[in-house]
């Protein structure tokens, strides 16, 4: 089971964009990385296609795992993430506060 999800709210602890807070876009475990949207952006310039114009557009780029804390449900400050068994179901539980993180 992962630490970090695709949905989560996320807070960079490292980097250029430290203190930001994002969604997760998409987690990619075999590289640690992830997509958190309005964070590590970039631009990249586009050719045009049929669908798209051409010109710079600005994207996220990945960002590595070991630079993300979970927010805490909390209070949305970075927590780590433990794991407890729940009934039959093993869930995630912030650190921090104690709170169980739904996803």
């Amino acid at each position: 089971m992962q630490k970090i999800r695709k949905g989560d709210s996320v807070v960079v602890i490292a980097g250029k964009d430290k203190g930001r807070t994002g969604e997760v876009l998409q987690v990619m475990p075999k590289d640690g990385r992830a997509l958190v949207r309005g964070v590590n952006m970039v631009k990249r310039h586009q050719r045009q296609t049929q669908t798209q114009e051409a010109g710079i557009v600005n994207k996220e780029a990945s960002i590595h795992l070991s630079n993300l804390a979970l927010a805490d449900p909390k209070d949305g400050k970075p927590t780590r993430v433990g794991f407890k068994i729940d009934g039959d179901k093993k869930v995630r539980v912030a650190k921090r506060s104690g709170e169980t993180i739904n996803g």
